[in-house]
């Protein structure tokens, strides 16, 4: 996924950063509500990690002018505040989740993954595709019993297509889910780890629109 981390605090946010990179997720960090704002507008993310207490202002605000605006992006509120009457007011204003400070990391990946699911219309983190048994909440992939191993950039575009299926994915679509701002995308990115992820799933795993980009295949 494309993630957005809206956090102040320096080594919280670069802890959470660091841990759902490694998830295969791509993350980009701010640490001020303007910034959030700029990012939202020129990027589709799929979802905005989101601090309640900034340097220019209150998440809860934030997330009530994202709402709207018509933004349906989901947002997981990561804050000290644990009242249940903030809990309440956060949920109200349109988070789909909330989690209080600290919380465990593996704990933020658990509901990263649920909460994505929920959105892609298909709360089962089982999927089957052709002979293909895909656990998403491990992020397992297996064929004849026997598990298949991805690397988290593999997993990323995969990911991607699964939580797509039928649509075409451009090029571009796909690289957002694999770089960061700044991060230098060499321009045969896509193209290799697409061929890799068919040497290792099956020639029909991922189809190729040409002039288009890519879409989800039947597996089989």
């Amino acid at each position: 996924m494309r993630i957005l981390l809206v956090e102040d605090d320096t080594i919280l946010g670069a802890a959470v950063r660091d841990h759902i990179s490694a998830d295969g997720h791509s993350t980009d960090w701010v640490t001020r509500l303007d910034e959030a704002g700029e990012h939202l507008a020129a990027v589709p993310y799929d979802l905005v990690l989101l601090d309640l207490m900034l340097p220019d202002g209150r998440g809860i605000g934030f997330l009530r002018g994202m709402r709207a605006r018509g933004d349906v992006t989901p947002v997981i509120i990561l804050t000290a505040l644990d009242q249940i009457s903030d809990r309440i007011e956060g949920l109200n204003a349109g988070a789909d989740d909330y989690l209080t400070k600290p919380f465990d990391l593996a704990e933020l990946s658990a509901r990263l993954a649920a909460v994505a699911r929920r959105y892609c219309g298909n709360p089962n983190p089982l999927v089957e595709l052709g002979e293909l048994q895909i656990d998403l909440a491990t992020r397992g992939i297996w064929r004849a019993g026997k598990r298949i191993d991805l690397t988290a950039r593999e997993w990323a575009l995969f990911e991607a297509l699964l939580q797509h299926p039928g649509q075409v994915l451009s090029k571009g679509q796909l690289e957002d889910r694999l770089y960061a701002f700044g991060a230098e995308v060499e321009s045969n990115t896509i193209e290799v780890h697409v061929s890799r992820l068919r040497k290792k799933l099956g020639a029909r795993v991922i189809e190729t629109m040409r002039g288009l980009g890519y879409r989800l295949g039947d597996g089989r």
